[in-house]
């Protein structure tokens, strides 16, 4: 069976979410009904999320979303860097505009109890689509987003810092099963910059790798945060997950209390050897 996916991003910062939507394109599991993007210079997002998907031949919705916060101030993440090598790909550059959450909502709607939204960046669109269009959370089959930090200590993680408000409205949203993938589990899965590359041989990881050098130019590697909480749906053993309550700080930090019955599930293991061998496996 597959997964019907609809997939938030703020592609074009960290290249995590370009490798994660390299994969979902891949996955043969995987129904990609569309992809919205969200905070600084959204279009170009929305373009090297057009790159990807012409390679893969995939015909998928996309649209800019919200380039604020949940109170209407800019984003703190406020360039797309990635989106200077977008030029080498053809991609679309007219998408429609004012769109994104209403698009999901409709998106959803359409597929009642069947779509499983993947967060993989701030939380303003999520929350502008629960918050808009109150009956859309029942109507998840799940939520699973790439945010937060669970079990071990540090500053607010990047997604949920960056809007806070955000992270708290949609974790408290009625929707059937939330699973969040936070730091502790998504820093245990590394690879340095030249290993990654060398593994970029297929056609649809190629644009990731002449993206991923704006990354690499300043840095040595990538954790795959995003990438996981996307295998994770289609490998229910690449993770364990323990069930909670999850609460969110005005300066972002995620407050977790472990309880039987919680209302969300968060990561608290990771088998990094079957997450490589699930995530290069699909192409």
């Amino acid at each position: 069976m597959t997964e019907k996916i609809l997939l938030d991003t703020d592609i074009g910062s960290d290249i995590d979410d370009a490798v994660c939507l390299a994969y979902l394109l891949a996955q043969p599991s995987c129904d990609l009904l569309g992809i919205t993007t969200v905070t600084g210079e959204a279009t170009k997002r929305a373009m090297l999320a057009s790159a990807l998907c012409r390679v893969a031949g995939a015909d998928v919705p996309i649209r800019p979303g919200t380039e604020t916060t949940l109170s209407g101030t800019p984003s703190p993440q406020a360039l797309a860097h990635q989106a200077d090598r977008v030029v080498g790909w053809p991609h679309e550059t007219e998408f429609v505009p004012d769109d994104a959450v209403d698009f999901l909502a409709r998106t959803i709607r359409e597929h009642r109890g069947e779509v499983t939204l993947l967060t993989v960046g701030p939380l303003t669109n999520a929350a502008l689509l629960f918050d808009r269009h109150p009956d859309v959370a029942a109507l998840l089959k799940a939520l699973v987003l790439m945010g937060g930090r669970y079990t071990t200590e540090g500053k607010p993680e990047w997604n949920i810092g960056c809007d806070p408000a955000a992270a708290a409205q949609v974790f408290a949203a009625p929707v059937p099963r939330v699973r969040a993938l936070g730091l502790d589990v998504t820093r245990q899965v590394y690879m340095d910059a030249d290993a990654f590359s060398a593994r970029c041989t297929a056609p649809l990881l190629r644009p990731v790798r002449d993206f991923a050098a704006v990354w690499f130019a300043e840095r040595d590697g990538i954790y795959f945060h995003d990438p996981l909480a996307a295998v994770a749906i289609f490998d229910d053993e690449v993770c364990a997950f323990t069930r909670g309550e999850v609460t969110v700080a005005a300066d972002g930090a995620t407050v977790w209390q472990p309880r039987p019955d919680g209302r969300h599930e968060v990561a608290t293991a990771v088998d990094p050897a079957r997450f490589f061998t699930d995530y290069f496996g699909v192409f």
